[in-house]
C-alpha cells in the first residue's frame, strides 16, 4: 500500500486541534504524523491518543514545531495569529502545505504570509465549511443585487471561550457584501454601538457578536429595508464540518504550485467570485 500523506496538527490540545486529530485518524487518505503544543504544556511528551483520553496511537505531542512540521506533507493550523506566522515560515522552508484556519488575523498579519506563499502552498480561510463558503457567495450576489436602501447587518454567535470578535467568518461575509456593493469594508464597517450613536449611516455594514455557552457557530446576514427583510443563515452544530473542510483543503493542496489559496479554490468556486 502506498504511503499516505503525513499531517501535523498544531494546537493539538484545543477544541479544533482534537477534532482535527480525530478526523485525520478516521481518514483513509491522510496519516497523522505529528502533534504540536506550546513549550511547557502538560501534553508535551505524551502520546496524543492517551492525552485525548483514548488509546495510544504512536504519535507523541511535541513542542518542537520545526521538527514536527518539517516531517509532514501538510500542517493544519487553527491556533493564534502570532503562532501561525511562525509556523508559516517553518512550512515554507520545509515545503510543507500549510492549511490555516486561524481567525483574528489582521490585514497586516495576513500580508506577512506572502513570502511563505512564494515557497509553498497556503490555504487560508476564515471558515472551512462548504456551507459557509456557499453562504459567502450568496451574500455577495444579494448585496450586488440590492442597493443601499437595504441595510446589511451581520450577526454571529459563538461559544464563550472564543477570543476574537467579529468572527473570521463574519468578516468573510462582510468582505463579500462589500465586494458585491463595490465598496471597501474598512470604509463602511460598523462594529461598535453603545450609547447615543445617532442614526445608522446609509450603506454601512454592521456587525454584532454574541458569546455564550457551547455555541459552535451561527451566522446571519440580514438585508433590511422598509417593509421587508432578507436573512441568509448558516448554523454549524458540530466542529467536524470545519475539520472535514480542512482535510479537504489539505488533500487539494498536495502537488499544487506555491501560492496563497482559499476555500473557493478548493471547492472550485472561483468562477463565482
Amino acid at each position: 500500500m502506498a504511503k499516505l500523506p503525513g499531517v501535523t496538527i498544531t494546537g493539538a490540545s484545543g477544541r479544533m486541534g482534537q477534532m482535527l486529530i480525530a478526523q485525520v485518524q478516521a481518514s483513509e487518505k491522510l496519516a497523522l504524523v505529528g502533534a504540536v503544543e506550546r513549550p511547557g504544556h502538560a501534553w508535551v511528551g505524551q502520546d496524543i491518543g492517551l492525552a485525548m483520553g483514548g488509546a495510544a496511537i504512536g504519535v507523541t505531542v511535541s513542542d518542537d514545531a520545526q521538527a514536527a512540521i518539517s516531517a509532514a506533507d501538510v500542517v493544519i493550523d487553527f491556533t493564534a495569529p502570532a503562532a501561525t506566522l511562525a509556523f508559516s515560515a517553518i512550512a515554507a522552508a520545509a515545503g510543507t502545505v500549510h492549511v490555516i484556519g486561524t481567525t483574528g488575523m489582521t490585514e497586516a498579519e495576513i500580508a506577512q504570509l506572502a513570502p511563505a506563499a512564494e515557497k509553498t502552498v497556503i490555504v487560508r480561510a476564515g471558515n472551512m465549511s462548504l456551507g459557509v463558503n456557499l453562504l459567502t457567495q450568496l451574500t455577495k450576489r444579494v448585496a450586488a443585487a440590492l442597493d443601499a436602501d437595504y441595510d446589511i447587518e451581520i450577526i454571529e454567535a459563538h461559544h464563550n471561550k472564543k477570543v476574537d470578535a467579529p468572527s473570521g467568518t463574519a468578516l468573510m461575509l462582510g468582505e463579500a457584501a462589500a465586494e458585491g456593493r463595490g465598496v471597501k469594508l474598512a470604509e463602511v464597517s460598523d462594529r461598535a454601538r453603545d450609547g447615543i450613536t445617532g442614526a445608522r449611516r446609509r450603506g454601512d455594514i454592521g456587525f454584532a457578536a454574541i458569546r455564550g455557552g457551547d455555541i459552535v457557530g451561527e451566522h446571519d446576514v440580514m438585508f433590511a429595508a422598509e417593509g421587508e427583510r432578507i436573512i441568509l443563515r448558516h448554523v454549524a452544530s458540530d466542529r467536524s464540518v470545519f475539520a472535514r473542510g480542512a482535510l479537504k483543503a489539505a488533500l487539494w493542496g498536495l502537488g499544487k504550485a506555491p501560492g496563497a489559496y482559499d476555500m473557493l479554490d478548493v471547492l472550485g468556486l472561483n468562477d463565482a467570485r
